[in-house]
């Protein structure tokens, strides 16, 4: 991508990385950086160090995995309301509607500036294990003994579970992308121990590691993954991830007073020492306040807070985190940006280490489906699907098309199919078989009448009907001999023909010609029919191998 004259939206544009990535931007002049922060002081400090430059540098802030509505709160107000933490509820625990996209504050600030590229600086793994779902568990487990366990309780529970909130920010990062046409996604990832293993020394308890500190790299590992689904994913922005693994600094070497969470540690003293056994009991106060902050040398190394100079030297030591500078990392981030493989794309390094379709299995595929059609024929049954692999419309779709099968002789005859007279004809043959009949709704789906009125079914629905309207739910997972359903397959059979006929022009026997392409002559194969449907009209088709 020609990043002069580009949009690029920084999210996490205050912190050690996003500044670094903004300024080595600025030397390739882009028209436009959107900087997007926690908060506005950040955001607007981070804009000022910048300093005069011809790109525009627009601000925004809040937090980018709530509703826009809530974008600002903190946290702690976020839990303690109660319609607060019901729309954050329907939001990570219910369907992706278009009305939960709309209120997205990620989705609107997308919308709004509509920017060439991403660049993802936000430490997302952090963001959501060190909400400490381990802690609030306890506390939970300790309320229900009491029994005191009430709604309120389990909801900020609920709220603080880090894989449903990354899936459902994962979600909304995908269509967000896709609909506002941005070019190039580029994550900042972690491996959540600044490259060490199990070993890191550096913890939260006294479990070594801690389960937090676990699950941020859990957590920031299934995030990798669903990138990875992202690059493989039409019409979805190329995907980078760079995942430094070390410590990142510094962004400061000061002298000053030292803050923690952002504000001073104060300054506390204990002139007498206490009795062990009154040391800690409620109510002991046995220092006094100096009224002043701890002041001294530090480097401030971003997320990760101020380091006096010896704990510097120690998690930086050799053998220890060590160190990547924040300017190396905007480097590569930049040329991958620019089409320039770093080699430290993670994404380009899992595609390349995966095991993909081989040669050999797809000549043994052919071995496998002719065993099958022989057992078939040995045995005097139809193979069609057992409903173990989903989604139910698959199972309805094999079996709407074998039934198609046995009335019509090729896709060129369903295609000039009467669908009135078919969806009879259908019933009947249904009527007639009951093995068939009886294998459909045993593995779960049920099957409308020709008129809509009735439905057979079994004891198990792998689909439930909707409140309101039973039958919305046939598309998704019912054998449907409706008039209206039927024309829908004549139509997908009219496009196949015209398809074929398009290509009947053509010599026809190049590499690129679709070798796999269905003939209107040949009978109607469910496999291949619904291959198509996934492939033309569900535009699911895989595009890396």
């Amino acid at each position: 991508m020609d990043i002069n004259g580009a949009s690029v939206m920084i999210l996490g544009g205050s912190g050690l990385v996003g500044h670094a990535v903004a300024r080595r931007l600025l030397d390739f002049r882009p028209s436009r950086i959107v900087l997007v922060a926690l908060t506005e002081r950040e955001v607007t400090e981070c804009a000022r160090a910048l300093g005069a430059t011809d790109t525009a540098i627009v601000t925004e802030w809040g937090n980018a995995y709530l509703p826009a509505s809530l974008a600002r709160l903190d946290r702690t107000e976020l839990l303690e309301r109660d319609e607060h933490r019901r729309l954050l509820l329907d939001d990570v625990f219910g369907e992706l509607t278009e009305d939960l996209l709309g209120r997205s504050f990620l989705f609107q600030l997308l919308d709004r500036h509509r920017p060439d590229a991403v660049v993802d600086c936000i430490n997302t793994a952090t963001a959501f294990a060190y909400q400490d779902t381990y802690r609030s568990a306890r506390d939970l487990i300790a309320l229900a003994d009491r029994n005191a366990a009430d709604k309120a309780a389990i909801e900020r529970h609920l709220l603080t579970m880090p894989i449903p909130q990354l899936t459902r920010h994962v979600q909304i990062l995908v269509e967000s992308l896709r609909r506002t046409g941005v070019r190039s996604y580029v994550k900042i990832g972690t491996s959540g121990t600044g490259g060490m293993g199990f070993n890191i020394p550096y913890t939260h308890s006294e479990e070594r590691p801690s389960r937090t500190l676990l699950t941020k790299s859990a957590v920031a590992g299934a995030h990798t993954l669903l990138l990875y689904l992202l690059g493989r994913t039409p019409e979805a922005p190329a995907t980078v991830e760079i995942k430094p693994t070390a410590a990142i600094g510094w962004r400061e070497i000061r002298f000053g007073p030292v803050r923690r969470g952002g504000e001073p540690i104060e300054l506390f003293d204990c002139t007498s020492p206490v009795p062990v056994a009154a040391a800690f009991e409620p109510g002991a106060r046995a220092w006094t306040a100096l009224g002043r902050p701890l002041t001294s040398v530090y480097i401030n190394m971003g997320e990760n807070g101020l380091f006096a100079r010896e704990e510097f030297a120690t998690i930086t030591a050799q053998g220890q985190m060590e160190f990547i500078t924040p300017e190396e990392i905007a480097d590569a981030v930049v040329m991958e940006l620019r089409g320039y493989p770093t080699g430290q794309d993670v994404i380009a390094a899992l595609d390349a280490a995966t095991s993909g379709p081989t040669y050999r299995a797809g000549i043994l595929r052919e071995a496998a489906l002719r065993r099958l059609a022989q057992l078939e024929r040995e045995h005097g049954v139809r193979s069609i699907a057992f409903e173990m692999l989903g989604p139910p419309r698959l199972t309805k779709l094999l079996y709407e098309a074998h039934l198609l099968s046995r009335i019509f002789g090729s896709v060129k005859e369903l295609a000039a199919a009467n669908a009135r007279e078919a969806s009879a004809e259908l019933e009947a043959l249904l009527e007639r078989e009951r093995d068939l009949r009886a294998t459909i709704l045993s593995v779960g789906i049920p099957i409308v009448s020709s008129d809509g009125t009735r439905i057979y079914r079994g004891p198990k629905v792998v689909v439930p009907p909707e409140r309101g309207d039973p039958l919305a739910a046939a598309p998704r997972g019912w054998v449907d001999l409706r008039e209206a359903n039927i024309e829908l397959w004549s139509a997908r059979a009219r496009r196949i023909v015209e398809e074929w006929e398009r290509r009947s022009g053509t010599d026809g026997s190049g590499s690129d010609e679709p070798w796999d392409a269905l003939d209107p002559s040949e009978p109607v194969a469910p496999a291949r029919l619904v291959t198509w449907i996934f492939r033309t009209e569900d535009r699911g088709e895989r595009i890396k191998r």
